[in-house]
């Protein structure tokens, strides 16, 4: 039997007696926060060493919401030195209460939860609220200047690691009020991290969107700045969080030309909040929440009151106008293709950490829920066609959620091979092949288009990105390797080559419909040489075609009559139109940009479009391999004597 070890039950050996009540350290002042800054800025990596810009910079903002400023100037020097001005009330430099033979000044700088924002007196609403900030910043900077105008008087102080440097000095009288605090950072903490100027002013821009009453001018040394940030800035935006919105969006189409936002007033200290939402399918979604200016990376309570508050007023609308398929709307799918920006100002917020990544009081989800839950009805309420237009495209999501939850099966394939369906197909819900389209359209903007103009029984969309692989000249093996080529295959079901089989296609016509432009052109070329060389098979059967958009809307007072192209255009002005009235006429710069009701009545809905079919004529077909051959071939050659042979027929382009 193994023996014991009595070291390890004798109380009375050496190692017991070696731990006493001098191995307890105790650490004053400022101290813990250098020993250990993960605990109070999250680390000490590059997003820790902007956490100290933030923390000073929140400071002055918190002076801007409460009224007292109205600049504040952000200032990047080299050697990584920052410098914050706000025109505030500046801090308190008489002797602390407390500390007697301590300015105020001195003991927020140097005292850990030392601060104005506790009991809610100085502050009605504040972004610093543990008292630890400034004194962390100061703690873990090489050096730190703090000067304080008030009263006609200004004060400095300098600290060193988070000590005091000397005592506090009178500068005398000057005509100004506020605080200007600088700072380095400590090497011996951060080691050679920099300040990104990008990232400072991205962190100074989105504070002046959060609160529309302050001015941040920012300057940066031009020796320090390696990209397209500006050397000097002046920030102020009067439209808020919609302005923020809008630069965010640019131009990319959205479900409604209407943005959904709004903004309340702090009363009766129940809190304010501001937001901006619109549906943008062609782009990333993402949701931007702050509380008190400070950014909630993470979320939080706020952000699930908006969630809350926009999925149950569309439901509400959809319950509205007896829409069945309102049930299947989650706030996943509300939130799918959504971009928010949200802020809210309420008293003693509760952050998870003192990074405040993520707001945690109850209180603001009742909050936002209760006030955008409001605005929104009255929005959806104002214009029925948005609204109609918004609850379809939720649907659709909540349609295609439910149909990524399943295996890609369908009722068209075989008994004995399951077929999985590429995640971007707006499938349709008829079982059977006959009667069924699928279109191939250029793009996700056209593909949210043609989602919401198409017959959702028997109208499948596709959508492709950019211009697909040629696979006249693609070397061998690169067709399988093609990612948008093997998605269509995927999503015809019928196989390619020698594998094709025309009773597994899952659709009774294959509508190719891109811009009617040249681009567009180019890449319906593209589609019918893939079908040319790997399913002919489909074109003999008479399965493909191409969708005939228009490339103009004619309007005269409320006849609106669309033209395919230019001929087409001059025939309609003269024949369609009384003489001599203004003709208003419009181009379209593309599929993504026309009305889901303008493409379904235009290109979509059997009986009022033009299809042209495809065929290879029987007698010609020696012909029809050459041609291909020559335009799309691996040869280049070939392409260009065919331009030389026929550029004399070609008619002169106009960019209009």
């Amino acid at each position: 039997m193994a023996k014991k070890n009595p070291d390890l039950f004798d109380s009375s050996s050496s190692a017991s007696k070696a731990y006493t009540a001098k191995d307890i350290e105790v650490l004053e002042g400022l101290e813990p926060v250098r020993r250990r800054p993960g605990m109070y800025i999250g680390g000490t990596d590059t997003n820790a060493l902007h956490h100290l810009a933030a923390e000073i910079i929140d400071n002055s903002m918190d002076e801007a919401v409460a009224g007292h400023a109205s600049n504040i100037q952000l200032e990047l020097k080299p050697g990584n030195v920052l410098v914050v001005r706000d025109n505030g009330r500046g801090i308190p430099v008489d002797p602390h209460p407390k500390f007697k033979n301590k300015s105020a000044l001195e003991v927020i700088m140097t005292t850990l939860h030392a601060g104005g924002k506790f009991d809610g007196k100085a502050y009605d609403t504040s972004g610093g609220l543990h008292g630890v900030g400034a004194s962390v910043v100061n703690a873990l900077s090489e050096w730190m200047e703090v000067e304080v105008a008030r009263d006609k008087h200004a004060h400095k102080m300098r600290f060193e690691r988070g000590h005091a440097i000397g005592k506090l000095k009178d500068l005398g009288a000057v005509n100004r009020r506020g605080t200007i605090t600088s700072f380095r950072p400590d090497e011996k903490i951060f080691g050679d991290l920099q300040f990104s100027p990008a990232r400072l002013h991205r962190m100074a821009k989105s504070k002046a969107y959060l609160f529309r009453g302050v001015e941040i001018r920012w300057s940066c040394d031009p020796s320090l700045i390696t990209d397209e940030t500006p050397v000097e800035d002046v920030l102020k935006f009067p439209g808020g969080l919609l302005d923020f919105l809008r630069s965010e969006i640019g131009k990319a189409p959205t479900v409604t030309p209407r943005e959904f936002s709004g903004r309340t007033e702090n009363k009766d200290g129940r809190g304010a909040v501001e937001w901006a939402v619109t549906w943008a399918p062609s782009r990333d979604p993402f949701t931007r929440s702050y509380c008190n200016t400070i950014p909630t990376h993470q979320g939080g309570t706020h952000e699930q009151g908006l969630r809350n508050a926009l999925t149950k007023a569309l439901r509400t609308q959809g319950e509205r106008v007896n829409n069945r398929k309102t049930s299947l709307i989650t706030a996943e799918d509300v939130m799918d293709s959504a971009c928010a920006v949200l802020s809210v100002f309420i008293r003693e917020p509760e952050f998870q950490g003192q990074t405040k990544d993520k707001l945690s009081s109850p209180d603001a989800q009742r909050l936002v829920e209760n006030v955008v839950r409001d605005h929104f009805d009255h929005w959806l309420a104002e214009s029925p066609a948005e609204a109609g237009r918004l609850l379809d495209f939720v649907i659709d999501a909540a349609e295609d959620r439910l149909k990524k939850r399943q295996e890609k099966e369908t009722k068209r394939q075989s008994a004995t091979r399951k077929l999985r369906l590429p995640g971007k197909l707006a499938d349709c819900s008829k079982g059977a092949a006959e009667g069924t389209e699928i279109f191939l359209v250029e793009g996700d903007s056209a593909g949210g288009s043609a989602k919401q103009a198409r017959d959702r029984a028997t109208q499948a969309i596709l959508p492709l990105r950019g211009k697909i692989l040629n696979v006249a000249s693609a070397a061998a093996g690169k067709l399988q390797q093609n990612q948008e080529l093997s998605d269509l295959v995927q999503a015809l079901g019928c196989g390619t080559g020698s594998k094709y089989s025309a009773g597994d296609l899952r659709y009774d016509r294959i509508i190719i419909m891109t811009d009617a432009d040249v681009d567009g052109a180019h890449i319906a070329s593209l589609l019918l040489t893939f079908f040319y060389r790997e399913m002919p098979g489909l074109i003999e059967d008479g399965k493909l075609y191409l969708a005939m958009p228009p490339l103009y809307r004619l309007t005269q007072g409320g006849k609106t009559i669309y033209a395919r192209d230019d001929a087409d255009r001059e025939r309609i002005l003269k024949k369609e139109f009384r003489a001599g009235a203004k003709v208003e006429v419009s181009r379209f710069k593309g599929l993504g940009e026309m009305m889901p009701a303008q493409l379904k009545e235009t290109t979509m809905r059997p009986g009022h479009r033009t299809l042209l079919q495809v065929h290879i004529p029987r007698d010609d077909v020696k012909e029809t391999e050459n041609m291909f051959e020559r335009l799309m071939g691996k040869k280049p050659e070939l392409r260009f004597q065919f331009i030389q042979e026929n550029a004399e027929f070609a008619a002169e382009v106009v960019d209009v």
